[in-house]
């Protein structure tokens, strides 16, 4: 980080930061945006969210985007990405939210503890231990990079762990995007079962919003419901990681820390800020709906805006792709982390079926 100084009266502004810093950023995200939905109305079947991934993907494989395009990818991929969310809840109501999360919850809890079971014991009979395991495993289980940066001050995990661990989650959202709606197709599965599967089987939002919208409209919807309840378990997992560490930190330091006359220090999650802005503006936007403040007149055009936003954060995800850091991570956790994505998918199909949702 640049440290800067006061030694002039007028401080320069940092690099990246006010809104012309992004715009090269957001403009190549957006003429990717373009294309792919140019290339979505010619191939309805693959979609212009899964044709921006896949082109920002090449180009960024071509030719990595240079640091003036960073501030803009960034505010596409996650800013932009999160306004869609927000976007959708014009098409849900409330009723609708809490009647898929009541029935997607028996899915839900299923995959999240099979998937932390599998995460202990395929870590350790992989030889990863610690924190790399517990960050692949909560990003599998809950919402890939936000649940991985929601933990991370909780266990106190080093940076490079957090790294691989969401170069892993990466690598299997992008191949859910390409794989699991030809799976669905394979298997006959409904709207409402995809959408199920979906958002239970897929890690980031981006990723279950493209792989759902690929699917159809009914199953994105319900996939973001099914996503955002989901998200919800962020809370109660960082709880219990939150006691687990400061567990482990008095176990092996608190002699120490005793003999210093201190008690050993660890970041304690605030409940309200693991809950991310987005899932309340869509909540509140579904609200609105729910009581006639948006016409029915203009769900259409909103649904068509949220695709497009959609679009946009794809394009900007699949220009971060990071190749090397595939590298640096190793066979070890992209392997664990492909294991735990094939048994949180098989779970959620084989709970759907046993709960007789599908």
């Amino acid at each position: 980080m640049t440290e800067r100084t006061s030694s002039t009266a007028t401080a320069s502004p940092a690099p990246g930061t006010g809104f012309s810093a992004r715009l090269p950023g957001l403009g190549l995200a957006l003429g990717i945006a373009i294309v792919a939905t140019v290339v979505g109305r010619f191939v309805p079947l693959v979609g212009a969210p899964v044709t921006a991934i896949v082109l920002g993907v090449a180009l960024a494989t071509i030719r990595r985007p240079g640091a003036r395009f960073a501030p803009g990818i960034t505010t596409a991929s996650k800013f932009i990405l999160q306004l869609s969310v927000v976007v959708l809840g014009s098409q849900l109501s409330l009723a609708e939210i809490g009647r898929v999360g009541l029935e997607s919850l028996p899915v839900m809890l299923g995959t999240l503890l099979v998937c932390g079971i599998a995460a202990y014991l395929l870590g350790r009979a992989l030889g990863i231990i610690g924190d790399l395991r517990t960050l692949i495993g909560v990003g599998t289980g809950i919402c890939g990079a936000s649940a991985i940066a929601a933990v991370t001050p909780v266990i106190g995990a080093v940076s490079i762990d957090v790294a691989y661990a969401i170069s892993t989650i990466f690598l299997f959202n992008v191949a859910a995007v390409l794989l699991f709606p030809v799976l669905g197709h394979a298997l006959g599965l409904s709207q409402h079962a995809f959408g199920l599967f979906a958002g239970t089987a897929v890690n980031d939002m981006s990723s279950v919003v493209a792989t759902a919208t690929t699917y159809g409209p009914a199953a994105t919807q319900f996939a973001v419901v099914v996503k955002l309840v989901r998200t919800l378990m962020i809370i109660p997992i960082a709880l219990l990681l939150s006691a687990w560490a400061g567990r482990r930190i008095s176990g092996r330091e608190g002699g120490d820390q005793v003999a210093l006359g201190g008690a050993p220090q660890r970041r304690r999650p605030n409940v309200f800020r693991l809950v991310p802005w987005f899932l309340i503006g869509f909540v509140v936007v579904a609200a609105a709906n729910s009581i006639g403040l948006i016409p029915q007149s203009t769900h259409a055009p909103l649904s068509a805006v949220s695709i497009f936003l959609i679009t946009v954060a794809l394009a900007a995800i699949g220009l971060s792709t990071d190749l090397a850091g595939f590298r640096r991570a190793g066979a070890r956790p992209l392997l664990l982390g492909g294991l735990l994505w094939v048994v949180v998918s098989v779970t959620s199909l084989g709970l759907q079926l046993g709960f007789g949702l599908t």
